[in-house]
């Protein structure tokens, strides 16, 4: 039907146009709107869009509301509490935090608190103060020579390539100011991570950026070098990421410009991908052995793994590799399944791996039954953004956080979503260094400092209104879960069975715990 309006209406209007126009000239201005639309119209009815073939030139207006829907749905549609996967609630208290408001919120709360999912905690009667100490901690077991003395939150992991120059320069001033750590992600340590002379943590993905041979092979000698780099605090191997689980990375050709290119040792203009798993060992007690040989090379620095965790079993067998072995890593970071990256299969985002408030028990737990837990700090890294949820991370086994996306809005992030088209609309993740230019870098690192204190003290004033003094008191019963419509419980309710120090070396393993404790290896994951 359109289709033959739109051949009859194009011929009537040129007559129309043409006729008045003999009597009033200026009217065939009006030629110079007409002929780009017709040629558009008569474009679109050749079209394999099927919209456009049948509505040719109105179909536009359907692609162009489209283009638009994501600003519209977040900036009229959504309400304070539905946005994901950070709601205007959240994003709206860590600027207020960045900028060094009041993050004071009027007439209660919006949220549903009947809702399943609903987490809570008990106030105290006799509130305590929590010590200013309380708020960093020691990474170094006992076959680290070199601890660190580590704040509880930490900027994670996110790679110069997938971050500008300018956001990654903001962040290590900001944790420089702030006395944090930053971690460099799996791009390796650029310049921009050097430039303040910020705390360091050297992550070391499958493509060992930074320290590789052009087979993609580990590099010893380059990796000594700059690990002993007194800025290095810590060294992180990734196993997998919490987005995109035993996939791998890809930094699309078009970001890698030579800049990029010297700093993760590779070619320019090509396609930058990261194997899905680790050419330098292919078992747990490979991975032990990587793991002594990086603690040698490094001087003693504190050596952990990073990993999403998925089958039981597999994490199972690196925890005996470390009793077998003797060898044991001095932290780990669990990336929770909803952590965030800049580009990811979409079903490896939605479908695979361990929600964090999942993870943290589990892994906790199996450290306690394999007589580990005591000597080796666990970082929490998932959507932790305000500071509840470093009170719920703590009470479900870390000792410390991460955090990377609620960085990203203190330096000017908006959640876009755009991240992976090198067209960030604020300049933090892109290579485009026009959009760059709009992060001023000094000022930026200051919200990066006011952010991590505030939820440093955060964390500290809802710990001290629960009535405790210290944050390792925090247990699983502190926090309430609401699973239905009904009474909260306690989250050791919904864990396995706790285990005992040791517990799993003996003969009394709990059956829930039987089978995959059997199935765990050391000589294959």
């Amino acid at each position: 039907m359109y289709r033959r309006l739109f051949y009859l209406l194009v011929p009537v209007t040129l007559a129309l146009i043409l006729a008045v126009g003999v009597v009033w000239h200026p009217w065939l201005w009006l030629l110079l709107l007409w002929v780009p639309l017709a040629l558009i119209g008569w474009r679109d009815l050749r079209s394999t869009a099927n919209v456009l073939y049948n509505y040719p030139l109105i179909g536009h207006l359907r692609y162009m509301l489209e283009f638009v829907r994501p600003e519209l749905r977040q900036y009229f549609f959504e309400s304070e509490t539905s946005g994901r996967p950070f709601s205007r609630e959240q994003r709206n208290l860590i600027n207020a935090r960045a900028d060094g408001t009041g993050d004071t919120s009027p007439f209660g709360t919006i949220r549903d608190v009947d809702a399943a999912g609903y987490n809570f905690s008990f106030h105290s009667m006799a509130p305590r103060k929590v010590a200013d100490e309380q708020r960093f901690i020691t990474i170094g077991g006992p076959q680290c020579t070199r601890p660190y003395r580590s704040s509880r939150l930490n900027i994670s992991a996110m790679s110069f390539g997938s971050l500008s120059g300018n956001a990654i320069e903001a962040m290590n001033l900001g944790a420089k100011q702030g006395g944090f750590a930053h971690d460099t992600g799996e791009g390796a340590i650029s310049p921009y991570h050097e430039k303040h002379g910020g705390d360091l943590i050297w992550e070391l993905g499958t493509a060992y950026f930074g320290c590789r041979h052009k087979n993609g092979r580990f590099d010893a000698e380059t990796f000594r070098d700059k690990a002993r780099l007194e800025q290095v605090k810590m060294v992180e191997i990734k196993i997998s990421q919490g987005a995109k689980p035993s996939h791998g990375g890809l930094l699309p050709g078009a970001k890698v410009n030579q800049e990029i290119a010297s700093t993760r040792q590779i070619e320019a203009g090509q396609d930058c991908a990261s194997p899905p798993g680790h050419p330098e060992f292919s078992n747990p007690r490979e991975l032990m052995a990587f793991v002594a040989q990086l603690r040698e090379l490094c001087d003693g620095k504190p050596v952990g793994i990073k990993l999403c965790l998925g089958v039981r079993h597999e994490f199972l067998g690196i925890c005996k590799a470390m009793i077998e072995t003797g060898t044991l890593v001095d932290f780990i970071v669990i990336d929770g399944a909803e952590g965030g990256t800049g580009a990811a299969p979409q079903e490896f985002s939605d479908r695979l791996g361990v929600f964090i408030d999942e993870a943290l028990p589990f892994v906790d737990n199996a450290l306690r039954g394999a007589g580990l837990r005591d000597k080796i700090r666990l970082v929490a890294s998932g959507k932790v953004a305000l500071g509840y949820d470093m009170v719920v991370k703590t009470a479900l086994g870390a000792d410390m956080c991460n955090a990377a996306r609620p960085f990203m809005f203190a330096v000017g992030c908006i959640q876009a979503r755009r991240c992976h088209t090198n067209k960030c609309p604020t300049g933090v993740a892109t290579q485009d260094p026009k959009r760059a230019r709009a992060i001023n870098v000094p000022e930026k690192a200051e919200r990066v400092a006011r952010y991590h204190r505030a939820t440093l003290d955060g964390f500290a004033a809802i710990t001290g209104a629960m009535g405790l003094e210290r944050f390792d008191a925090l247990t699983p019963d502190h926090i309430r879960h609401r699973s239905s419509y009904a009474p909260a419980r306690g989250y050791a309710a919904f864990e396995l069975p706790r285990l005992q120090d040791g517990q799993l070396l003996g003969d009394e393993i709990p059956e829930a715990w039987q089978a995959d404790w059997r199935a765990a290896a050391v000589d294959h994951f």
